[in-house]
């Protein structure tokens, strides 16, 4: 079989637990790719590769513009990228994980996502999305056909299982004001099963949650660390993001409540449990904290799907991706 040599850029989207471009990249390393590991923004560690002239490049590659990448980085048959960068390529083909859909979403098009992307396709980059839903969300949004975005789950990364299981742990996406209604609740039965109501948010919701009390707040990094005392996780999102969290603390253990968004219904269900009214959330928590037949079923189903995600389950998928874009 004819190799395939991948540059994949390091300075993607930012995972809560840990760096999962370097997951990926060590999961493709063990079945044998090629890879160029490049930095088109931040600093390049050892065996990494920060992109030529990205100090005066990388504001133009975030608008699809400049040029090409694969030629300053000595040729490669494929550039995947899968942060804000999407540089042109001249004879590699170009693959873009597109993990965040807020900035594609109506009243977030000014941030000058959707140009870029659509540039890049029109030059034959493809997308690879999480989910069909996701998916579908992303063909309506930049007007693509079908054969443009590809369903490939990122690689999750592993979780070892709970060292004390005390505490109700948040991750919150997108839907900080729900979850501050919801602080006094979620506390009362924390409180009440002796842990912690911890949320882990981006900085910027951070600072709408200081000194609402009844909260541990931390940031999106802390997330490995917080799960370690999980005794449950409530994953509340807009459904805009792949539930990487959701699908860490599953595979750790960990019984997970999610929100019955479309890509949670379909990542998630019969894993993890769904949530159609917000209301019905600190009844579904109580059920399952303490030990027995609902705790036990929900970490048996949840480690099995987290199988799914795994990095090396990631990895196989991209290089069969790789493969059809290099012989197409």
């Amino acid at each position: 079989m004819t190799p395939v040599r991948v540059a994949l850029d390091l300075d993607g989207s930012l995972e809560s637990l840990g760096d999962a471009g370097e997951v990926l990249a060590e999961a493709l390393e063990a079945l044998g790719i090629d890879l160029v590991r490049v930095r088109t923004s931040g600093v390049a560690g050892p065996g990494e590769r920060a992109a030529p002239g990205r100090s005066l490049w990388g504001p133009w590659w975030r608008r699809s513009r400049g040029p090409s990448l694969d030629v300053l980085l000595g040729g490669v048959d494929v550039v995947h990228v899968a942060g804000l960068a999407v540089p042109p390529t001249r004879d590699a083909r170009l693959l873009v994980s597109l993990d965040d859909l807020r900035p594609l979403r109506d009243g977030a098009r000014s941030a000058g996502r959707v140009g870029p992307l659509r540039r890049a396709v029109q030059r034959g980059a493809v997308i690879a999305v999480s989910s069909h839903a996701a998916a579908h969300e992303v063909r309506d949004a930049l007007d693509l056909d079908r054969d443009r975005v590809r369903v490939v789950a990122p690689a999750v990364v592993t979780v070892d299982p709970p060292s004390r299981a005390a505490d109700l742990v948040v991750n919150v996406a997108g839907v900080v004001e729900t979850f501050r209604t919801m602080v006094p609740a979620l506390s009362s039965l924390a409180t009440r099963r002796g842990g912690r109501l911890v949320a882990i948010v981006s900085a910027a919701a951070a600072g709408h949650l200081r000194g609402v009390p009844g909260v541990v707040v931390e940031p999106r990094l802390a997330a490995r660390r917080a799960l370690a005392g999980a005794r449950l996780a409530l994953h509340l999102s807009d459904g805009a993001r792949f539930p990487s969290f959701a699908i860490a603390a599953m595979g750790a253990g960990v019984p997970t409540v999610a929100r019955a968004t479309a890509v949670n219904r379909e990542l998630l269900a019969g894993a993890a449990r769904l949530l159609d009214d917000d209301a019905s959330v600190v009844a579904a928590l109580d059920e399952l904290w303490d030990e027995g037949p609902a705790r036990e079923l929900a970490r048996a189903a949840g480690r099995t799907r987290a199988t799914d995600f795994a990095p090396e389950a990631a990895a196989r998928a991209y290089v069969a991706l790789y493969r059809e874009m290099v012989g197409g």
